[in-house]
């Protein structure tokens, strides 16, 4: 058997790139992989939302083959790919022709789609999942969301990937946490990644105010880029206060750096798109605890994250378990053990590849 493999690879800056060229490394343990060849016996298809994956849309809708849904809402995909009639013909292909106004309503507003929540509701899946031999989704939300579109698909849940990286010397991490002016004795919070409205910034910047004066040992690192200058200009103000650092895009070996030099990792998302998030898996596998939002935490086991609720409850939720956590920090580090434990053996690159390459074969025959 042949397979296909089309994805964003590094030096992309995504983590679908990564995560792909990890997992191309375990299938090609396994059989012939070529990315992207002209003739293959069942190929595989890494989507997300954004425009690096234009291509591979269209290539997947022309041979069909195993589709990987990194994304399970492709509302942003297509407001970026398509113009306004183009989007309004595929809204009313995915939800029928009483929805044509809505389209358009949505389309006209699509400044707002990033945190409008109204835009995470019509994930406008249907097209792929029908034409799609296999759908593979990290998360039972994300299937949830297939289904929907596409009742007869073939729907096959597989864990999104951890690979354990060479992690530096703890002297090199004190070192790290020394430039960034912040000591042995500082209990530091971490948000990374690309820095958008959904990651709720503001309200986790927000919050460490409240924070920082319960306790003022804790520290705030902000590292990532600003997908936004909106959200950028909105957040400006808090984080030039007391306890914030920030860092810009971090590359790979720097993020583990950052990651190690972290206490506990801030990981909100809502509204959700259906993803897994890579950054909480790379934390959780490095042992570190990561506040989730509650939906984000349903795949995990109790007791290996924190769980945030979504909505007004939010702020507060997360001010009164990050005080909690800066002040008997050993319930947090047990934490971070159990997901560590959990992770390294669930999300492991032999054992996620070895369901990849179940799913291509049973796929190919």
């Amino acid at each position: 058997m042949k397979v296909g493999f089309d994805s964003p690879l590094p030096p992309a800056r995504t983590g679908v790139a990564d995560y792909a060229a990890a997992l191309l490394g375990g299938l090609r343990r396994r059989g012939p992989v070529q990315v992207t060849p002209r003739r293959a016996d069942i190929r595989l298809y890494h989507m997300g939302n954004n425009q690096l994956h234009r291509d591979i849309y269209s290539r997947s809708l022309r041979k069909p083959g195993v589709v990987v849904l990194h994304d399970a809402v492709l509302q942003h995909f297509f407001l970026g790919a398509l113009n306004e009639q183009e989007y309004v013909e595929e809204f009313v292909y995915n939800y029928g022709e009483w929805h044509r106004l809505l389209a358009r309503e949505m389309w006209r507003g699509r400044a707002g789609s990033a945190f409008n929540q109204c835009y995470f509701a019509y994930p406008m899946l249907r097209r792929i999942a029908e034409v799609s031999r296999a759908i593979v989704v990290h998360n039972t939300a994300a299937a949830r969301m297939v289904l929907e579109h596409a009742p007869g698909a073939r729907v096959i849940q597989i864990p999104l990937l951890f690979q354990a990286p060479e992690l530096p010397e703890l002297a090199g991490t004190l070192r790290f946490r020394d430039r960034l002016g912040l000591s042995s004795r500082n209990y530091v919070f971490g948000l990374f990644g690309y820095l958008r409205e959904s990651k709720r910034v503001l309200n986790v910047i927000r919050a460490f105010d409240r924070i920082h004066r319960a306790r003022p040992e804790t520290a705030l690192l902000v590292a990532g880029e600003f997908v936004s200058r909106d959200l950028a200009r909105a957040a400006e103000p808090y984080l030039n206060q007391p306890g914030v650092v920030r860092l810009g895009h971090l590359d790979d070996r720097s993020f583990w750096l950052a990651a190690s030099a972290v206490d506990l990792c801030l990981n909100l998302r809502y509204p959700a798109a259906g993803e897994t998030s890579a950054i909480a898996l790379r934390m959780m596998g490095l042992g570190k605890p990561v506040a989730l939002t509650e939906g984000d935490a349903a795949d995990f086991p109790e007791l290996t994250c924190l769980r945030i609720p979504p909505g007004v409850a939010e702020k507060s939720s997360l001010e009164e378990h990050s005080i909690l956590a800066a002040s008997f920090p050993q319930i947090p580090r047990e934490i971070g053990r159990r997901a560590a434990d959990y992770v390294r053996h669930y999300h492991s690159l032999d054992r996620v590849a070895g369901l990849y390459w179940d799913t291509l074969c049973a796929t190919c025959c």
